[in-house]
């Protein structure tokens, strides 16, 4: 649904140095993602229309430039998607890495294998590491920064060869995702753990001194990731207007700041077990992290809580890696944003390396408890194979259950449509009924169908538009063969759901993935 916005955000950034495009997102991520494509000279890119030049429609801007750019001036789609998830998949490598080494100097050699073991085979993690958005780059510096810090607090002086590489990661993070922010007054609160020796006030301010200062210093490097930008300020909010008068560094970034802030408020519909809202549920992350967390993790996590908790050599490093992972989900919870679990990754390395300190030791039984887990782990990762994006445990039903509790990103996000090519070709079917949500245009794909609501991209408004006529009798359908998507389903923008009620209320004939509902209604 998102892969073409973040990849028209960095190929145009690094084909001309303008994040004009970079509102939501920084564009570092972004940028790693287009790079591969540079070995595609033949690419154009839609300078000429309204939505480079104006900026129109208002808000929208990047759907436009972005459908333009994959559907009607480029006709190459599957290549240049392909190219833009390969670095995506060297972070989520990078993660396992980090995690390694972080595991192996935290808790001992033994325990870095089985971080890295759970960081790669993590179906959460494995989902979002192979898609051409934000959210495993922001996730994979972020807890590269996590690193960096905790090794400069082991030392009791000051170093500035770590200052300086933590300062880079942190600046790295700050310009990959926005939400990563949310980490500077949270290491700012890990910084009044007791680590080093001597007096501990003296030591808080030191940390206090080194976190603070490293912030600030990432201004520059986010600075140099929009490319020195300078311009005129475009805040939307009444109380920042008066500065929309003057210019100043990097004006995209400090809106994208108040974008997001504006979006955590809600406004965005929200869907948790079968009801709606436009402010978002308090229970949504929480119950997203129960649904779609192996229980492999879920059963783990709390015996490595209280094992390294209660172990006075364990406590402080487990708290380091606690106090982030807690304080960042608690933020999550606060805001009205509530469109997929995978705004919790970034604190889901943090919980495997944790995890990964049960393996410090010598007590045989623990060992087995922890090669259990990671056989579990295996069996639930290749049980869902290769549908990452929507796994759910088997505690919630699996992803057959998982469309009734969670849409969206946490298990539609239009990933589905060429195994519908393939389904539609095996069963000589030759037109079908389509309620679609995705971006990709199905017709690019050879796939010959009727639109029904839906929500399909800005090139191709059928699906949205016949929400409000509907091209069926929803009361008695007819017949036909009909591909909903699972987030279509639930009638996403309507606050009555009527549209889909004969097909909620039956079981699909055959489904393609996890997010493609098929039903045959016969004459």
């Amino acid at each position: 649904m998102d892969e073409q916005n973040h990849l028209a955000r960095g190929l145009a950034f690094v084909k001309t140095g303008d994040p004009r495009l970079s509102l939501e997102h920084p564009p570092l991520v972004n940028s790693l993602s287009a790079l591969p494509l540079l070995t595609l000279p033949e690419i154009q890119l839609p300078f000429d229309q309204p939505s480079w030049t104006d900026q129109e429609p208002a808000g929208l801007y990047w759907y436009f430039f972005a459908d333009a750019l994959l559907w009607e001036v480029n006709q190459d789609v599957t290549r240049m998607i392909f190219l833009a998830r390969l670095p995506m998949v060297l972070l989520l490598l990078a993660l396992g890495l980090v995690g390694f080494h972080f595991a192996r100097e935290m808790w001992g050699k033994k325990t870095g294998l089985l971080a890295f073991f759970l960081l790669l085979l993590e179906p959460n993690l494995l989902a979002h590491g192979r898609l051409t958005t934000t959210d495993m780059g922001g996730t994979f510096f972020v807890f590269l920064a996590a690193y960096l810090l905790w090794r400069l607090w082991q030392l009791d002086g000051w170093s500035w060869p770590q200052w300086l590489w933590l300062t880079l990661a942190l600046g790295c993070a700050f310009g990959s995702k926005l939400s990563t922010l949310a980490f500077l007054p949270i290491f700012t609160a890990v910084a009044f753990l007791p680590f080093g020796h001597g007096r501990y006030w003296r030591n808080t301010f030191k940390r206090l001194l080194q976190l603070a200062s490293a912030g600030l210093s990432t201004l520059i490097i986010i600075w140099l990731i929009f490319g020195l930008q300078w311009g005129t300020f475009n805040f939307q909010s009444n109380a920042l207007a008066f500065l929309n008068q003057t210019t100043g560094p990097m004006p995209t970034f400090w809106a994208g700041i108040e974008q997001i802030l504006l979006l955590s408020g809600g406004g965005r519909s929200a869907f948790l077990l079968g009801q709606y809202s436009d402010s978002g549920f308090l229970t949504y992350f929480p119950v997203a992290f129960l649904v779609k967390t192996p229980l492999a993790i879920l059963i783990a996590l709390p015996i490595a809580i209280f094992w390294l908790m209660i172990t006075k050599a364990t406590r402080l490093n487990a708290m380091f890696l606690l106090i982030p992972a807690l304080l960042y989900f608690l933020l999550s919870m606060q805001s009205g944003l509530n469109i997929g679990y995978r705004h919790l990754l970034p604190m889901l390395p943090f919980l495997l390396v944790l995890i990964s300190g049960l393996a410090k030791g010598k007590w045989q039984a623990r060992h087995w408890f922890i090669t259990a887990v990671a056989l579990t782990l295996l069996v639930e990762t290749l049980t869902i194979h290769p549908h990452y994006l929507s796994f759910f445990n088997v505690a919630a039903g699996g992803p057959d259950n998982g469309r009734n509790i969670l849409i969206d990103s946490n298990i539609d996000w239009g990933q589905d449509l060429r195994r519908l090519e393939q389904w539609l070709a095996e069963n000589e079917i030759n037109s079908v009924k389509l309620g679609w949500f995705g971006t990709a245009r199905p017709d690019y794909y050879g796939i010959q169908y009727d639109p029904l609501p839906g929500l399909g991209g800005v090139g191709q408004p059928a699906f949205f538009d016949a929400w409000w006529q509907p091209p069926f009798n929803p009361a008695a359908p007819e017949p036909g063969i009909y591909a909903i998507s699972v987030t279509s389903l639930w009638e996403f923008p309507l606050d009555e759901k009527v549209i889909y009620q004969y097909f909620r209320d039956r079981e699909p004939d055959a489904q393609i993935g996890h997010s493609i509902l098929i039903y045959e209604v016969a004459p």
